[in-house]
């Protein structure tokens, strides 16, 4: 896609509908990120995702049987202490979870991480720039690459990634004339988020991108939808209509006439 000019669509999913949704739209990417711990945990940050937790979710994203490609995200301390756990870690993602590919955070000191990654025939995904799982380094979810020895490490850095195996790069929160010139500079994909547009690609959070959560949004967030005030309207209808005795009514009821199919859900069986 990259070679013929065709922009890249990533989207995170942690569920089997999210996954089924963002696939039928025709996202090119499913991303199990460790952005659950956020919008689905309800945390402040990434850092208390386990891998438990994210081969649990990649088993309900897989099981959707997407046509795109499924990465899960290494969570904090997955791949941190040395290339064995990377390893060990990846591969639980891959064998249970059913991903085709993970994501890491960092540059040049994850380089034999990603070595022994791809020697384990797993494919690796980068990630440089804003790395949410070095907030607390960082002092903060803050812009990167803003002097010019910042900009000139994550060039390098990512052409370091390129060199050791990495068949793409999530670049986040830089300046778009900084991502520009990373993307000229590399033969793989980059995949952008509060990078600008001349990225490769593009990402978003689900939860993000259709109006479903209530806190603030950065700056690089668009909303495509507000279901959040759909969704609490549609509970709210619920609700009266349950306190007034209007639901169920005759035509949500079954009659002892009918037969029931042995298909048909009911949480009370």
């Amino acid at each position: 896609m990259k070679k013929h000019g065709e922009k890249i669509t990533m989207v995170t999913a942690y569920d089997y509908p999210s996954a089924k949704i963002c696939d039928e739209a025709g996202a090119d990417v499913l991303l199990v990120g460790d952005s659950l711990g956020m919008v689905v945990q309800g945390h402040e940050n990434t850092l208390p995702v386990t891998v438990d937790e994210i081969v649990y979710h990649t088993t309900m994203v897989s099981r959707a049987k997407p046509k795109a490609l499924v990465v899960a995200d290494m969570p904090f301390l997955s791949y941190q202490t040395n290339p064995a756990d990377a390893v060990k870690n990846a591969g639980r993602m891959i064998k249970e979870g059913g991903a085709q590919a993970v994501k890491i955070e960092g540059g040049r000191e994850f380089l034999n991480t990603v070595g022994a990654l791809t020697d384990a025939s797993i494919a690796v995904m980068g990630h440089v720039g804003l790395t949410p799982q070095s907030v607390h380094r960082f002092g903060g979810f803050r812009v990167q690459g803003k002097t010019r020895e910042a900009r000139r490490r994550l060039v390098e850095d990512a052409a370091l990634l390129e060199r050791a195996g990495c068949f793409s790069i999530v670049l986040e929160g830089m300046p778009f004339e900084l991502a520009g010139e990373i993307t000229s500079s590399l033969t793989i994909p980059t995949i952008g988020i509060g990078a600008g547009p001349q990225c490769d690609g593009q990402v978003l959070v689900f939860h993000d991108l259709l109006g479903i959560d209530d806190k603030p949004s950065p700056k690089f967030v668009k909303r495509y939808a507000s279901l959040r005030e759909t969704m609490i309207e549609a509970v709210a209808a619920f609700r009266r209509e349950v306190r007034s005795g209007v639901f169920p009514d005759i035509d949500h009821s079954y009659s002892s006439s009918e037969a029931r199919s042995p298909r048909e859900r009911s949480d009370g069986d």
